[in-house]
């Protein structure tokens, strides 16, 4: 079913904001051949270290928007964190080995570098351009199109027309304010100082979080020999006196034998957020990032946070402006994100609360309980392969679940991402064979078969691949008398990974959206039914009766897509 007529536009889309978050969400609104138009109040994107953690995610999203080999210049994959107690004993380590998403779960980074590249990104596409030192002033929503108002220093106002704005803009938004949005949640009272120094002083990779009573600090590895240090300031020590140089000096003291020999790149006093916008989309509206959450650094998911939004939000953008789904889409983005970014929020919160004790009764009891729970192999391995981290699970939004729920069911969660073999290359991520649209996998059939020609050219209308996934000893095999399909790519199972998600799960044809996301699962036998419900649900492609419909038995798969923005700007779900 197409998109509601739109008005005649300047552009499709309208960002606010040429940050990390805006800045990927144009390059993959660009990848789509969406017109896109980036406006920035500053004049030039920020120079100096903020974020400090990219994790697995964040880094598929850059693969998947074709700029991961140049961003991993600017990384330190596989960072271990540890945790020490007041006398700098060891009380917890993370150091994720797996890599089920194809990307190492932690790496340190240094985020100008990354940005800039992220930047670079978009001089691919003539559609897309980033106006620096325009701030938005103002806009009008109509039923078709939003009248965005942009202002410079020294020239004439101006209006652009677009179907979609999007507010990148940071935790002060404009757009937010323009909705009418709340942001609710609370800000700590402690501050806490950060000093980014360049020729790291230390040198060594490791990156520590000090859990000490007497002052709680973090010491952490950033690439290109940069060292972030973060101290917590006391309630009798001012914002003046902590910004003095002394004062750094005094901090750094006990880490190097000469701290007042170094060279500080910035500084300054911050405090911790924790927070989430009341609606993600109003309209015409919506908002991604910082403008729509903000959380302690603790877990370093602020950005990655972001990235996410940017990357569930961009393929459902497109769809809607080029017509292949319904605007109601763009509410799945609200339902979907901000459970997750609450759980997010939630988590740092809660870390933040078990680093910061200054009563050292309640620190030695903290150490206590964690080193107890560290003598139990399976909570040990809970906290080093960093599993207490939330991961996305779609309940509701844009997925089918099957009725009655299966709570082992894969639907709604990220799927894996191996290396893998095809018949014309080795040790490929699957991602890349997959390519940046639909998908429709199958394991041990050809999915062209199992959805019937009408099913099947309709996932092709809309760009989707189709991949059958094969043990490697099969790889090359094709059945005598049988041509190879031109439409189905054989992909072999090069690592045993898959054979291994497959051997878990009762469902062997998997439909996934461009985000990864699996939209439904379902056996071999009911691959039509199950794909006529998701191409209904999601408003993709016209409407047919010829593959399947509801089951009069309750058994179907049933999608849970908001039908209107009042729905999804209330309580998560």
């Amino acid at each position: 079913m197409a998109s509601e007529k739109a008005a005649a536009t300047d552009v499709d889309v309208v960002i606010v904001g040429a940050g990390p978050v805006g800045l990927t969400l144009a390059n993959i609104l660009g990848l789509q051949g969406i017109r896109t138009l980036v406006v920035e109040d500053r004049a030039t994107l920020i120079d100096y270290p903020r974020g400090v953690g990219l994790d697995d995610e964040s880094l598929r999203t850059f693969q998947a928007i074709g700029l991961v080999d140049a961003v991993l210049p600017h990384t330190v994959p596989n960072q271990i964190l540890r945790f020490y107690d007041g006398h700098r004993r060891l009380l917890a380590e993370m150091a994720p080995a797996d890599a089920c998403f194809g990307w190492p779960k932690r790496n340190g980074f240094v985020q100008p570098l990354v940005d800039a590249e992220l930047l670079r990104g978009l001089d691919r596409f003539d559609h897309v351009d980033v106006r620096w030192g325009h701030p938005m002033t103002g806009c009008t929503e109509t039923a078709d199109a939003v009248t965005v108002s942009l202002g410079a220093d020294g020239t004439e106002p101006e209006t652009v027309t677009t179907q979609y704005l999007v507010g990148c803009d940071g935790g002060r938004s404009t757009t937010r304010r323009l909705m009418g949005v709340s942001f609710d949640g609370t800000t700590s009272s402690t501050r806490w100082l950060v000093v980014d120094i360049a020729n790291d002083p230390l040198g060594h990779p490791n990156s520590e979080v000090g859990a000490d009573p007497a002052r709680p600090y973090a010491s952490i590895s950033i690439a290109h020999g940069i060292r972030r240090f973060e101290f917590m300031i006391h309630a009798d020590e001012t914002d003046e006196q902590a910004e003095h140089p002394d004062f750094v000096a005094r901090m750094l003291a006990p880490f190097l034998p000469h701290p007042h020999d170094v060279d500080v790149i910035r500084q300054r006093v911050y405090t911790h957020h924790s927070r989430i916008a009341g609606a993600f989309r109003r309209g015409r509206l919506l908002l991604a990032g910082d403008a729509a959450h903000l959380m302690p650094v603790w877990q370093g998911q602020g950005y990655n946070s972001g990235i996410r939004d940017a990357m569930n939000l961009g393929w459902k953008l497109a769809a809607v402006v080029h017509g292949q789904a319904g605007p109601s889409l763009l509410d799945s983005y609200d339902t979907e994100r901000r459970k997750h970014a609450r759980a997010m929020i939630d988590l740092s919160t809660m870390v933040g609360r078990v680093i910061s004790p200054t009563n050292r009764r309640v620190a030695g009891l903290r150490d206590r309980v964690i080193r107890a729970a560290s003598a139990v192999p399976t909570l040990k391995r809970y906290v080093l392969e960093m599993r207490f981290k939330p991961m996305p699970r779609y309940e509701q939004g844009a997925v089918v679940h099957d009725q009655p729920r299966r709570p082992d069911s894969p639907a709604g969660t990220l799927f894996i991402q191996p290396k893998v073999d095809t018949r014309t290359g080795t040790d490929l991520l699957l991602d890349d064979v997959i390519g940046t649209g639909f998908a429709v996998l199958a394991w041990n059939n050809n999915p062209r078969v199992l959805l019937g020609e009408e099913a099947f050219a309709r996932w092709k209308a809309l760009g989707a691949s189709f991949i059958a996934l094969r043990p490697s000893t099969q790889l090359h095999w094709t059945p005598p008398g049988h041509d190879d399909d031109p439409e189905v790519t054989i992909v072999g199972d090069r690592t045993g990974r898959l054979k291994e998600w497959f051997d878990g799960h009762s469902e062997s044809v998997l439909f996934l959206r461009p985000d990864r996301c699996i939209a439904a699962a379902c056996i071999a036998q009911r691959a039509p039914e199950v794909s006529a419900r998701l191409c209904a649900a999601l408003s993709l492609g016209p409407a047919s009766t010829g593959e399947g419909g509801d089951r009069s038995d309750g058994t179907g798969p049933v999608l849970h897509v908001p039908q209107s923005t009042a729905e999804s700007a209330g309580t998560a779900p």
